[in-house]
């Protein structure tokens, strides 16, 4: 069976390369034509002997998707829907500007997705309704890089892994991935230009830092206490509330790389006076942003229990629960909505648009 080439590290791609009897310096010049030249075909790498082009075309497939499809929000967000080449599907979303700094006009983030599904199943999250499907390739997660800025015809400059999936239960791939983007032979994406973020998976939190990787760390935070992130959050009954701050303080101990708490705002939950006294404690642990994330409706799922409950807090509330937070000395951002007129706002990705597709 043929394996994604993409899937290889350039010492992978090297290592091949001698079995096959050929030289390790032809990996640089294979990696650059993917992933500079863009190429559609491995016969167009023309730097390299013609017996080898065809070994690669017999060994490795060059694309791991079938399809593309795309929604355009009113707001300039662009959702992509990719068909894999197994018949699952994801989604990434092309996320506009939101600053008006001349210097920061043209930031270009895309939010892509490192599993098809998600096991954990947040209460306020679309994609856990799914469930787990799998995990997806280096390939799989490069490929939505490579494809968008394709089809926008743009660079990006930066990558959150805030998509479908939580990337550090696909460990091993995300770093894969992250290692060939920010490779600095290729100039994908410049380093510390790529965010994880984690439903706080402690153990890969440690592994991590301790490996050092090139990117910064984001927590889906939520609540400032055990007992109702655990309700928001299933997987925190594993992952306990005091280890997961521990292991947040040890990775910045490890990498000087301050953290960001992404915090979603609950009416009658999580937005009082309390809260702020307990994220602002939790915020001067180490160095860290705190970003204030309006709920965004996941009705379409038909959720029930707990999750049918919750409310999004008023936009009076999120500005008021920033201002005390900023008195408090801790540095915090209000975070828009974009994408929400197509179901491309944060926790809602769910395939909504395929399923409609195959409804018609």
């Amino acid at each position: 069976m043929k394996k994604y080439i993409k899937n290889l590290t350039i010492t992978e791609l090297q290592e091949y390369l001698v079995s096959v009897g050929q030289p390790k310096y032809r990996a640089k010049q294979i990696f650059h034509e993917i992933f500079v030249g863009r190429i559609n075909t491995f016969d167009e790498i023309s730097n390299i002997p013609k017996a080898l082009r065809q070994k690669l075309i017999e060994d490795f497939n060059l694309f791991s998707f079938k399809s593309t499809r795309t929604q355009h929000s009113s707001d300039g967000t662009i959702k992509f829907l990719f068909e894999l080449n197994d018949g699952s599907a994801i989604e990434s979303v092309l996320i506009p500007c939101e600053y008006t700094d001349e210097d920061k006009r043209n930031r270009r983030t895309l939010c892509v997705s490192s599993q098809a599904g998600c096991a954990l199943d947040c209460s306020f999250c679309a994609t856990g309704k799914l469930k787990f499907k799998r995990n997806l390739t280096a390939s799989e997660i490069v490929d939505q890089v490579l494809a968008v800025e394709k089809q926008t015809r743009h660079k990006l400059t930066n990558i959150v892994f805030m998509g479908m999936g939580e990337p550090l239960l696909n460990y091993d791939n995300v770093k894969t991935a992250v290692e060939i983007l920010t490779n600095p032979e290729l100039q994908l994406i410049k380093k510390r230009k790529i965010t994880i973020s984690t439903s706080g998976v402690t153990p890969k939190i440690i592994k991590l830092a301790d490996d050092n990787l090139p990117v910064k760390l984001a927590l889906s935070l939520h609540a400032p206490e055990q007992e109702l992130r655990k309700q928001l959050m299933p997987s925190a009954e594993k992952w306990k509330f005091d280890k997961l701050i521990e292991s947040v303080e040890y990775y910045y101990k490890k990498t000087k790389t301050p953290i960001t708490f992404e915090y979603i705002l609950f009416e009658g939950l999580n937005d009082r006076a309390e809260d702020i006294k307990r994220l602002s404690k939790l915020a001067k642990r180490v160095p860290t942003k705190v970003n204030l994330i309006p709920f965004h409706t996941i009705e379409f799922t038909h959720p029930t229990g707990f999750a049918a409950g919750l409310k999004p807090a008023s936009k009076g509330k999120i500005q008021w629960f920033r201002m005390e937070l900023l008195k408090n000395g801790v540095q915090s951002f209000q975070r828009t909505s974009s994408g929400l007129d197509i179901d491309a706002a944060c926790g809602q990705l769910a395939l909504k648009s395929q399923v409609q597709i195959i409804q018609q």
